[in-house]
């Protein structure tokens, strides 16, 4: 700031933690990604259990803006390098702000992290052997999760749970060898580098 030549820098300090917990509705300077918004709201779920632990995670919703982004935060605490963006959609679509209280729901968001991490972790071995199919593409976890994913064709959505287990079972059973560059490029994963 000397550099700019400001001569003050005026700061807002507001001692409230309630205030704080709206940071993310507060944020007006720059948008956060994925993964930040959702650590964000993982941390702002661990002061609230801290003081109202008992109290409806319904009653939080603002706070969080989506269900989804506690699930994803504690994807992202124990994996950094999560690739939450592959699995958002689904977990979005079928992620609900619960009438327990935070304490029971942490503990539900909690399950369905650890298996979105073991989800992940089986689809990258599925996205190891494509590469040593000689496919490249940054879009390869995307298309394992897209091929394996029936949410699209079934009428009425399932529990996020029994979705997760669903597409577990397909990506165990996904057959590399049925796999063409045109089905990764058709889904838009973009063709090879050599083309």
């Amino acid at each position: 700031m000397r550099r700019l030549g400001a001569k003050a820098i005026t700061a807002l300090v507001v001692p409230k933690r309630e205030v704080a917990w709206q940071i993310l509705a507060l944020n007006t300077e720059k948008a956060h990604n994925l993964k930040d918004k959702s650590l964000e709201v993982i941390r702002i779920f661990r002061n609230l259990i801290e003081d109202r632990a008992e109290k409806p995670e319904k009653e939080f919703g603002y706070y969080f803006e989506e269900a989804a982004f506690i699930t994803l935060g504690l994807c992202y605490e124990k994996a950094p390098r999560f690739s939450g963006g592959v699995y958002n959609p689904f977990v979005r679509r079928l992620s609900t702000f619960s009438d327990a209280s935070l304490t029971k729901a942490l503990k539900d968001h909690e399950r369905h992290a650890e298996m979105l991490l073991d989800l992940d972790a089986k689809v990258g071995e599925v996205v190891v052997k494509l590469k040593a199919k000689g496919f490249v593409s940054p879009y390869l976890k995307a298309f394992v999760v897209g091929r394996s994913n029936p949410l699209r064709f079934m009428s009425a959505p399932p529990p996020l749970e029994e979705l997760i287990k669903t597409i577990r079972s397909k990506v165990e059973r996904f057959n590399v060898d049925k796999i063409k560059q045109e089905d990764i490029t058709a889904s838009g994963g973009g063709a090879a580098d050599d083309e």
